[in-house]
């Protein structure tokens, strides 16, 4: 018999209210990432979740004694193929991706082989348990899911230190040819009209805002070889969702103008005196040689620093630009385990021949599969 723990209580909830007050309190006081925040969740979870196919698999544990929260893992089962994965809440959209836990509440989970067990059933079956894009130093959840070591992927984050004032941070952060450059390039762009940047503040900037970076990134992507998520409706509404619901508080969006007219914007997350850049748009066919993206960059970084922000994060990807604005590589990580014998083929050939990596994940790049019927879980 399944010996349950006598410490905390653990179930399986696919409809948590992650907008509860429960929640925002163990949010705060957890080691998780701005893309467990509430918002952020509630609606990937009620917006992008049901257009995708993807099953709830909310893991909620409470202490017994008291009832409150202990931790939450946001997970999701997909189909991908033949193959059953069980991931973390992700969908294309999240940068990091952690348990919303304390480390001492942690520790006591794992230290509770009960307690440990019990998730481990809960969150079977799988034939593939994947967790990707797992920051730097932040909770075990292999340990707790019984998971192969950690290993890196083959891409790095990017953040950069804050310091005041600006001027200082410019000085001692870029090059100082970058900085003549974009000071000229600058000069140019007011000779054209009436150039303004401004945080939008109302919902209609906001949405105004989102509907120049959909049309301004469309033609990029594409060329680029690769879709871009804003030209699908579902990722629209969720990024949409995210941007109002935050406003003010979780998320910036600032915009650049041009006469009135936007010609740049920059879409990120506030999380503990940081501000995670998510999503950029630039009008490339109209100014492509004033380096745009640079010198928006460079008015989030003042925006942010008048603030009082410590940090100012480019997420995952190795770009260049990155690295002129100071950003520092930091790893992610991530941890895969199978659950089956075709989980077992899978991850093999995954490990074996790199070039299936990359097959891998253009498959997952695609529009996920609508459920054709439930199939019981447990």
């Amino acid at each position: 018999m399944n010996k349950l723990s006598n410490t905390f209580d653990i179930v399986i909830e696919q409809s948590f209210d992650f907008l509860s007050s429960e929640y925002a309190e163990l949010f705060d006081r957890s080691a998780a990432t701005a893309f467990q925040h509430p918002v952020w969740l509630h609606s990937l979870y009620t917006r992008l979740a049901p257009e995708t196919g993807a099953t709830p698999l909310v893991v909620v544990v409470r202490h017994r004694a008291t009832g409150a929260l202990a931790m939450v893992l946001p997970l999701l089962r997909i189909r991908r193929g033949p193959i059953r994965t069980v991931e973390f809440a992700d969908l294309r959209v999240s940068d990091y991706l952690a348990p919303v836990c304390s480390p001492d509440v942690f520790s006591q989970l794992l230290d509770d082989a009960a307690a440990c067990a019990q998730i481990r059933r809960l969150v079977r079956p799988f034939d593939l348990l994947r967790m990707v894009k797992l920051p730097d130093g932040r909770l075990p959840i292999e340990d707790l899911l019984a998971a192969s070591r950690r290993v890196a992927m083959d891409t790095n984050a990017y953040a950069t230190v804050l310091v005041a004032p600006f001027e200082q941070w410019r000085a001692s952060t870029l090059d100082r040819s970058y900085q003549k450059e974009l000071a000229k390039k600058r000069r140019q762009l007011e000779k054209k009209g009436a150039l303004s940047f401004s945080c939008c503040g109302d919902s209609a900037s906001v949405l105004e805002a989102l509907d120049v970076m959909r049309k301004f990134r469309g033609p990029r992507f594409h060329a680029q070889g690769d879709g871009d998520l804003l030209q699908r409706s579902e990722y629209y509404g969720f990024y949409s969702a995210v941007a109002l619901g935050g406003l003010g508080s979780f998320v910036r969006l600032y915009a650049m103008k041009m006469d009135g007219e936007v010609i740049a914007a920059v879409l990120g997350l506030c999380h503990q005196g940081s501000f995670l850049i998510i999503m950029s748009a630039f009008d490339i066919a109209g100014d492509k040689s004033q380096s745009l993206g640079a010198l928006m960059f460079e008015q989030v970084a003042r925006d942010c620093i008048e603030r009082g922000d410590r940090m100012l994060d480019f997420t995952i990807g190795d770009e260049p630009y990155k690295k002129l604005f100071g950003g520092q590589p930091s790893p992610m990580w991530e941890v895969t385990q199978a659950g089956s014998a075709a989980g077992a083929i899978a991850l093999f050939a995954l490990k074996q021949a790199p070039w299936l990596k990359l097959a891998a994940k253009r498959l997952s790049d695609l529009r996920f599969q609508p459920a054709r019927s439930p199939t019981p879980t447990r």
